[in-house]
């Protein structure tokens, strides 16, 4: 028999029905769903696996039902495994769950007749490094942000690129994206948009307080490090908008292409181009 992994947005329920319909779709073609916490919440179901060990069940496929962040969860939970990812938009934008709801089971039949596309992405390896020691490590299918708190001051940091200088800086924060990131908090602190297929990364400072700091796209295999160097408040890590910690003066944080990547499952061929029209109204008047 196979096996579908499920992993479901917390707070929509809508999803206890859609779940139901999903789940004996699957059973019908000898798929046995593996229902995640949020997914078996909803139908009071007491065989739930928590995400991180959904990998060592072997799916066949991961089906995600919710926005961006949910596959972002997702992606990291999987980040170490070649299952493909199926990301059904219940979101609003929706830039990596490009997959409406409606069609759901055209995108699966796809997927069981072998038609569907499977696009590899690029994951970034954060390293926090304090006192010389690596305390924590994340892979980040989107980005990592080092941010001050809610306190209205900028924190002072310094970048180096393969252990070259680069600048030192007074700003709000730093963003290091992927290429799959740069549609997300990158595109919002206006950094570059940058083709999933190009082997690079994108530093993109957050409200600098010199205008001639611009944005950055380095070589996918360069190394980024960000040193702390004054934190009037509260300052902190984000992976992926999702994994926090609190930083402290002197760390070092390092990041570079990871050996692991992420296969986004897609029943067509839409492109980069084609999503942005939709979610951006490009070309709109």
């Amino acid at each position: 028999m196979f096996k579908a992994a499920i992993i479901s947005k917390p707070q929509k329920p809508e999803l206890a029905a859609i779940l139901r319909e999903l789940i004996a779709w699957l059973e019908a073609r000898d798929y046995e769903p593996l229902l995640d916490p949020q997914s078996a919440a909803y139908l009071d179901a007491a065989n739930a696996i928590e995400r991180g060990d959904m990998p060592r069940h072997h799916p066949n496929l991961v089906i995600v039902l919710g926005g961006d962040g949910t596959l972002l969860a997702a992606a990291r939970a999987f980040a170490h495994s070649p299952t493909p990812i199926l990301g059904i938009n219940l979101g609003s934008l929706g830039f990596l769950t490009e997959v409406p709801l409606a069609d759901l089971y055209t995108a699966l039949e796809a997927w069981c007749d072998n038609c569907a596309s499977i696009e590899q992405r690029d994951m970034m390896r954060a390293e926090l490094f304090r006192m010389g020691s690596i305390v924590k490590q994340w892979d980040a299918l989107n980005d990592i942000a080092v941010s001050k708190g809610a306190i209205a001051r900028m924190a002072d940091f310094s970048v180096e690129i393969d252990q070259q200088f680069v600048a030192a800086m007074r700003a709000d924060g730093i963003i290091v994206s992927t290429p799959t990131g740069s549609t997300a908090y990158n595109l919002a602190a206006d950094g570059p948009i940058v083709m999933p297929s190009v082997n690079a990364l994108v530093v993109t400072p957050i409200c600098p307080h010199l205008l001639t700091i611009r944005p950055i796209v380095v070589p996918g295999d360069a190394t980024v490090a960000i040193h702390i160097e004054g934190v009037p408040n509260l300052t902190y890590l984000t992976v992926d908008g999702q994994e926090a910690v609190e930083l402290q003066l002197g760390d070092e944080i390092r990041c570079c292409r990871s050996e692991h990547s992420v296969r986004l499952l897609r029943p067509r061929r839409n492109g980069l181009f084609s999503v942005l029209r939709s979610k951006l109204s490009w070309g709109e008047r």
